[in-house]
């Protein structure tokens, strides 16, 4: 495991609380609207200003976000997960056949339009983890 960070789940305010958390703790931040991003058209019309990921970043430390699907269940207090950089596709695969083990898969481990191998489960005792690996990059040419 390379590490594992927090991540936090917004109900439509990510962007509002990425910045405020910017501002107090002097971090960088890198915001991604769904807007921007290659997702169906119609989540992007249902999802209207909604952040698909923020990333926080001061010296070694980093908090990531997003915020939920507008169709999701939202429920406050159970909007933090544990998001965990593999070393690479193998580990993946043990790390999130382990912990869906007893729980529930909520996204299979799936290559994704930003580069990496993804995949999320909340294990049997009600912790959502979302694991992944960054691809290798291809050329293009």
């Amino acid at each position: 495991m390379k590490s594992a960070v927090t991540f936090l789940t917004f109900n439509g305010n990510c962007r509002q609380a990425m910045e405020f958390y910017r501002d107090c703790f002097g971090a960088s931040l890198f915001l991604l609207p769904v807007t921007d991003a290659p997702v169906d058209a119609a989540w992007k019309a249902l999802a209207g200003d909604r952040i698909l990921h923020a990333t926080l970043s001061k010296g070694d430390t980093i908090l990531m976000a997003a915020d939920s699907h507008p169709a999701a269940s939202f429920q406050p207090g159970n909007n933090i997960s544990v998001f965990v950089h593999c070393e690479n596709a193998e580990e993946l695969k043990r790390l999130f056949s382990a912990f869906a083990a007893g729980g529930t898969v909520t996204v299979p481990p799936q290559d994704m339009f930003w580069g990496a191998r993804f995949g999320e489960v909340t294990d049997r005792f009600g912790v959502h983890w979302m694991f992944s690996f960054a691809l290798p990059a291809t050329d293009q040419n």
